[in-house]
């Protein structure tokens, strides 16, 4: 799985680090990052309601 950020989008609200601190991470910049790449299967509930729940809609998940 694949996790995209759209950095148009995304204003650091840190929902997605609240949810999935594991994978997120929000800059000082305030824009999130993935600080994992390679996410176990596992996490895949976490990642999707992170996606499901960022308010500007700025992850998605690519299989």
């Amino acid at each position: 799985m694949k996790i995209v950020i759209d950095y148009d989008l995304c204003e650091g609200n840190a929902v997605c680090m609240k949810v999935a601190p594991e994978v997120f991470t929000v800059g000082d910049d305030d824009r999130a990052r993935v600080i994992n790449e390679n996410p176990a299967e596992d996490l895949r509930s976490k990642i999707e309601a992170a996606v499901r729940r960022c308010p500007r809609q700025a992850l998605s998940l690519k299989d």
